[in-house]
């Protein structure tokens, strides 16, 4: 099966397409960057869930000591420094709980401070057995509310992300192999001209030694032969460089001189691409349309935010138990109620429109999200529709080059030997020759365009058409 998962050994140094591209989904430095970005939104997604549990902190100064001089206003007015040494030690444990409701906080808490002076020996000890807390906005922002409804579509549009630059880099990589495929084809067309060229240059000198060929004719030879020895040393510059590209991007080490070769790919594979499953499977699957409904959140949320700032209004209160006793364990003993509650206000008179304006900012980007997201989608279909369209041609485009490509071949060995018989002239043994070269390189050219079309439409719709598939599966429960 076309692109399934294999073992392939840089050492070996032949590799076919199949090979270059999981080569370098695998260990790549782009590949190892995606990894290490899905890993980070991993643990930012990991995170924002931790705010709705609950946690445990323990706080607390023990012992604290402090020795030092304090000023005494005597009767007479006159000021005495006195020394002091204390011991102060508190300690405190807490539960918090965001309440995602209501965007509220209630915490339970314990505590326990002691107090004594050494310079009179006196100690007292201040229990908490325990305090109930909260704090709840009235009519105010819930970041809770909100955060829970557009975190998961991040998160579940990261992995999305990931997948789409998988194709991505398949893309990327079926693009440096045909660059490097190309580089490798032209320096062999190169060789064989210029080894063609040499046999034809001597042939030329034989039948001009003898007065069957002209000046011109052996000067047009020679002419041909330097073109095909500079070509030769320019391919082979095109293929290094190509080659050390290739190497960097799918992550292998080659050295200077080592050869890498590359294996063409055979025949197409056959496979149908209906535009409204493309279509269908891009809403479905593809990153962007989760984003697109997170954008929208986004959008409303700022509107929410800013209505609720106009005005503040928050409850506190709270409840517990606390004693203050000479010893650890009176303090323990007939413990006295601790009651407080609190409705605070904070709502601007006079603000100069700025609560309005802020507003009215929110409502504006509101609108001028939505219609760039209209935008992107009608955009977004459209690559769609257009790549869908043009596959079919990139597909008939390689049958007709290969065909092209042979033909061209077959044209260029029946002129060469009509050339060795001396039924044609070099003129038109020439132009065969130039048509053979560019019939291989438009071969090649349109293989390129057709596999990296393919991974596009991969890419963009999560799909992979040849083996009827899905490339990302939804977990269960997000």
């Amino acid at each position: 099966m076309l692109f399934s998962c294999i073992k392939t050994k840089a050492q070996d140094k032949k590799l076919s397409l199949v090979d270059v591209i999981e080569l370098a989904k695998n260990q790549s430095p782009d590949a190892k960057i995606a990894s290490t970005i899905k890993e980070q939104e991993y643990w930012f997604n990991q995170r924002f869930k931790s705010n709705y549990n609950p946690s445990l902190d323990l706080q607390g100064e023990v012992p604290g000591y402090n020795r030092s001089f304090i000023v005494n206003q005597q009767d007479n007015g006159e000021l005495e420094y006195q020394s002091r040494e204390q011991i102060t030690s508190n300690l405190g444990l807490s539960l918090n709980q965001r309440i995602t409701a209501t965007g509220g906080r209630i915490s339970i808490n314990s505590s326990m401070d002691q107090f004594k002076n050494l310079n009179t020996d006196f100690e007292r000890f201040n229990n908490t057995l325990f305090n109930v807390r909260i704090f709840q906005p009235l009519f105010g922002f819930n970041d809770l509310k909100w955060d829970k409804k557009t975190e998961p579509l991040r998160y579940e549009g990261s992995k999305r992300a990931f997948v789409e630059k998988m194709e991505s880099i398949s893309a990327d990589a079926t693009d440096k192999y045909f660059v490097y495929l190309t580089a490798q084809v032209q320096l062999q067309i190169a060789q064989f001209n210029l080894a063609n060229n040499d046999t034809i240059y001597n042939i030329e000198q034989g039948r001009y030694n003898i007065g069957t060929a002209s000046r011109s004719d052996i000067l047009q030879v020679e002419l041909q032969l330097l073109t095909s020895q500079q070509r030769v040393t320019q391919a082979s510059l095109d293929m290094k460089t190509s080659k050390q590209e290739l190497a960097s991007f799918i992550g292998i080490s080659l050295e200077t001189n080592s050869a890498l070769e590359l294996l063409p790919p055979q025949e197409l594979p056959d496979f149908n691409i209906s535009l409204e499953k493309a279509m269908i499977y891009a809403r479905e699957n593809r990153s962007d349309f989760i984003n697109f409904e997170r954008r929208k959140l986004i959008a409303s949320r700022e509107v929410v935010r800013a209505k609720s700032e106009r005005f503040q209004t928050y409850l506190t209160g709270s409840f517990g138990l606390n004693r203050a006793a000479p010893t650890l364990g009176e303090s323990y003993n007939d413990l006295n109620n601790q009651q407080r509650v609190n409705v605070s206000i904070n709502v601007p008179i006079v603000d100069w429109g700025r609560s309005k304006s802020s507003l009215k900012i929110a409502l504006a980007q509101q609108q001028l999200e939505q219609y760039l997201l209209e935008q992107e989608l009608q955009n977004f279909e459209q690559q769609i529709s257009t790549l869908v369209s043009t596959f079919e041609v990139l597909r008939l485009q390689v049958e007709i080059t290969k065909k092209s490509d042979e033909v061209a071949k077959e044209r260029y060995d029946v002129a060469q030997n009509q050339y060795l018989n001396g039924k044609t002239k070099i003129t038109d043994l020439n132009i065969a020759l130039n048509e053979k070269d560019q019939a291989k390189g438009s071969y090649i050219s349109s293989l390129r365009q057709f596999w990296i079309s393919y991974f596009d439409l991969r890419r963009l719709t999560l799909y992979d058409f040849l083996n009827n598939e899905l490339l990302y599966q939804k977990e269960g429960g997000g």
